[in-house]
Parts: structure tokens; C-alpha cells; sequence
């Protein structure tokens, strides 16, 4: 039975010193600790915890650096690449840094997580005993949330993206608060593992968050002209747009509601910046 489980914390018996570190034994199966992965000399007869991992060539390697990541033991790590189809690497602490596979992913590859997002991991292994990164499931999260009082409401919070999805985005607050971002309440889906910044617009009785990327009515008015504004000026001065327009149509193309359209239109009209005519909204 092999006694040496990957991506625990072990402790085991320095067996002699060789040029390239130490050989480590425990049950009579070894491992190798490389120089570069102890900051200190060792005796031989020593007992010392180490990390094991696998290293490229398939040797089961240790490290004295211990990572706050195992096997059953969840933590944030960060992301430090991303390769298209194979997924994303992340850091754990120690040296390596550990794949989180595409199939653990979004199929939408452009809401991945980038270099610097932060993802809630554990680690576990593939079929051929490899030590994958493995981003927890709802389950999981919902043991790390705190309960949010009504006071929550209108506050502005922080969070990780821990899910997302078409219909919206969940985060963990800073707070472990458990919010959700419906898709209508955000212009654009963020990244998995990405920290946004958002406002609390319902506190809901089991003590979850509903959340709000987008600004306040008025504030959101300026930015959304601005919007409508760009999208005539790239369209040579007209969008087959205007107030009786379908709500699906203005979504599809602006990523906000019907009403926030007609909001900003009418702020775009009453400067005399632009005019509809049959259906149309024209730059003036």
C-alpha cells in the first residue's frame, strides 16, 4: 500500500544526503528533497514534515515549504497563466504550480480566470494519479458563508467570483457573505475568480446577498448615453433603435434594460444631442 499520498503534508525520516539533497523514507518508500526546496541542513536519523508532490520526470518529490493547499483542505490560490483548451495554473505556496483543468472551467472561455484572479481550490488527482488544483463546488462554498443582516442593504461589498454562469455570477464577499449578480444587474460577465465591486440591492431571509455591478439610476443614466452615444457615432450616425424598440433587442446590443434606454435617450434628446424618426435614433 503506498503510504506516500500526493499533496498531503508527511512526516518522514531524512535516510542519507546525496549531492543533489536529501533521500526521505517513511515505511520504506523514499522521496527525494531537492536543496532548492529546503532552506536549512539536515541529518541523517531527522525527522521532518515535507509536502509531496509528483515533479515533470514522475518522481515523487518533497518540499519543506508547506503550502496552505492539500488534498481535502481548500484555500485561494492565484492564478499565474493561462493556456487556451488546457486551463489555468495557479500558485499554492511552494515551487510548482498547479493546473486547474479546462473541464473544471466555464465553457466560456472568455469569462476564465486571468493572472492575478484568485480561485478557491483544493487539490485532488486525475485518472493517471496527477495532482490537479480542483475549484470548489456550491456545497463546498456555502460551509465558508456568513449570515447578512438586513442593515446589508445599499451597501457596497467586494467579492470572488466563485461561479458563473448565464444567469448570473456568484461571489464570496470579503465578509463571506454569499451574494449573486443576476445577469440583468451587470453590462458585462466577469471573469471566475475575478474581484468585483458592487452595490447590496436585496437582503434575502436565508441571510444571502442579490447584487448589483451596475451604478445607481442616475449615475448609470450618464454612462449609458455615453454608450448610446459611441454606438451612433460607429454606425454613421444612426441605430435601428428607439422607445418602442423590444426590450430583448435593446439587451442584445447594449447589455441593458429597456428602461435604462429610454432614460438615457431621453437625457441625449433633452440636450438636443440626437432625434428619433420611425423607429430610429439619429445623431444630430
Amino acid at each position: 500500500m503506498n503510504t506516500l499520498k500526493l499533496g498531503t503534508v508527511q512526516t518522514m525520516t531524512v535516510l542519507r544526503k546525496i549531492d543533489t539533497g536529501y533521500v526521505l523514507e517513511k515505511n520504506s518508500e523514499q522521496a527525494l528533497l531537492h536543496v532548492n526546496e529546503t532552506d536549512k541542513e539536515h541529518e541523517e536519523g531527522q525527522e521532518i514534515s515535507v509536502f509531496l508532490y509528483m515533479d515533470k520526470k514522475g518522481n515523487i518529490t518533497a518540499t519543506t515549504t508547506l503550502p496552505t493547499i492539500q488534498m481535502d483542505e481548500y484555500g485561494w490560490a492565484e492564478v499565474v497563466e493561462s493556456i487556451p483548451r488546457l486551463g489555468v495554473f495557479v500558485d499554492i505556496g511552494i515551487a510548482k504550480d498547479f493546473l486547474v483543468s479546462s473541464d473544471d472551467l466555464p465553457l466560456y472561455s472568455k469569462v476564465w480566470p486571468e493572472p492575478g484572479d484568485q480561485l478557491f481550490v483544493t487539490l485532488g488527482v486525475d485518472k493517471k494519479g496527477r495532482l490537479l488544483a480542483i475549484p470548489a463546488t456550491e456545497g463546498m462554498m456555502y460551509r465558508e458563508f456568513e449570515t447578512a443582516k438586513e442593515d446589508m442593504l445599499n451597501k457596497q461589498v467586494s467579492g470572488r467570483v466563485y461561479h458563473t454562469s448565464k444567469e448570473g455570477s456568484a461571489i464570496i464577499t470579503e465578509d463571506y457573505y454569499r451574494g449573486f449578480i443576476h445577469h440583468t444587474e451587470r453590462k458585462s460577465e466577469p471573469r471566475l475568480g475575478e474581484l468585483v465591486n458592487g452595490r447590496v440591492i436585496e437582503v434575502k431571509g436565508d441571510g444571502t446577498l442579490n447584487v448589483s455591478l451596475r451604478p445607481l439610476k442616475q449615475h448609470g443614466m450618464i454612462d449609458d448615453a455615453e454608450m448610446i452615444l459611441q454606438h451612433l457615432q460607429d454606425n454613421n450616425g444612426m441605430i435601428p433603435f428607439g422607445d418602442k424598440s423590444e426590450p430583448e433587442d435593446i439587451r442584445g446590443t447594449f447589455q441593458i434594460s429597456k428602461a435604462a434606454f429610454k432614460r438615457a435617450l431621453g437625457k441625449l434628446m433633452k440636450e438636443g444631442t440626437v432625434e428619433q424618426r420611425d423607429g430610429k435614433t439619429y445623431l444630430k
